[in-house]
């Protein structure tokens, strides 16, 4: 792992221990486990649950999601060309907004390569 995964992995653990430990939260909780179910191994593959949820958080403007989407998509065997068409995919649906998104998960996704 690089530097910023290794920072960005440590980070959101830390976080997400800390939200959990409040016991009376039940529905982070849930939440925290829906999302966690949802991309399991089911109908569809993981890597295609995982680049949909890239196409999503690239649309939804979100850095956080993008960063972890682009490492479980790393860790699920993502090519370049594919990461690309899911890209321009993102862009076509969430229009010009997404540009400066698009820049930030490319340099994400070149660190995950170095």
């Amino acid at each position: 792992m690089g530097l910023k995964e290794d920072a960005f992995n440590e980070f959101r653990q830390k976080m997400n221990d800390r939200i959990l430990k409040a016991d009376n939260n039940k529905i982070i909780k849930r939440i925290f486990n829906v999302d966690t179910n949802a991309y399991l191994e089911g109908a569809l593959p993981v890597k295609t649950k995982e680049l949909m949820g890239l196409t999503a958080s690239m649309v939804l403007r979100c850095d956080d999601c993008i960063k972890y989407h682009l490492i479980r998509c790393h860790e699920n065997g993502v090519s370049e060309a594919e990461l690309m068409e899911v890209i321009g995919i993102a862009n076509l649906v969430g229009g010009t907004i997404v540009i400066p998104h698009t820049r930030r998960a490319v340099e994400f996704w070149d660190d995950l390569n170095s």
